[in-house]
């Protein structure tokens, strides 16, 4: 479709890991179940997965957090109606003592070489 004259700049998926904008968790991912590679956004690692003092304090970490949300996304993708390539899901986490639901996004789209890749974000990220 493009001339390689045409294309400005190119920010890879490997560039934005690197770069400290999305998180890799396909490790855990995979243990959870997923078959292909998972990233958070950085606001989802800090906002979501990292849990406050509070939370800490009861016993949260980014381990159990980040178990949370994929679990959640698992759910959400096997309860889905329709054929997708965006799903909307929920997760609870604990923010200064109280129990807050959070809605969050996953985008499964290509990755850096046309393979399938989930990034997990909220709704109003790109």
């Amino acid at each position: 479709m493009f001339e390689k004259a045409d294309v400005i700049y190119t920010y890879t998926r490997a560039q934005a890991i690197e770069g400290g904008v999305l998180v890799d968790v396909t490790s855990t991912a995979k243990e959870a179940g997923f078959k292909i590679p998972v990233a958070v956004t950085q606001r989802v690692w800090a906002e979501v997965i990292t849990p406050d003092d509070d939370a800490r304090q009861t016993g949260e970490t980014e381990t159990g957090r980040l178990w949370d949300v994929l679990w959640m996304l698992h759910v959400a993708i096997r309860s889905q109606q329709a054929a997708s390539s965006q799903v909307h899901y929920a997760v609870l986490v604990t923010e200064d003592g109280d129990l807050r639901k959070v809605i969050l996004k996953a985008l499964c789209g290509p990755g850096d070489h046309g393979e399938p890749a989930i990034t997990i974000m909220f709704p109003d990220e790109d």
